[in-house]
């Protein structure tokens, strides 16, 4: 039950990306992954790397995956503007 809450967590925070340019590795698809992943993963590390059951789960398990989808969403969007590169402004001649 940990996990989907986490899950749901990801999602709910993926919902923001639409107030930041689109410069995200993969897009708006990229984001979400990078969401879910980073939710994922931190809520399983902070829990002690196992998955709380029903029972044991509530708001403070599901808030621990806060933390990791915003690392998550910041790495694939510091990776979008990396691929990006340097823009290049042409001269235009008069």
């Amino acid at each position: 039950m940990g996990l989907l809450g986490w899950v749901m967590m990801g999602l709910a925070i993926w919902h923001y990306t639409i107030f930041l340019p689109d410069h995200f590795w993969g897009g708006i698809v990229g984001a979400f992954v990078g969401s879910l992943v980073g939710a994922v993963l931190a809520g399983f590390i902070i829990s002690g790397f196992q998955i709380p059951g029903e029972s044991a789960t509530d708001v403070v398990v599901v808030l621990y995956a806060v933390p990791g989808a915003i690392i998550g969403m910041a790495l694939v969007y510091f990776e979008g503007i990396r691929r990006e590169g340097p823009k290049i402004e042409s001269e235009v001649s008069v």
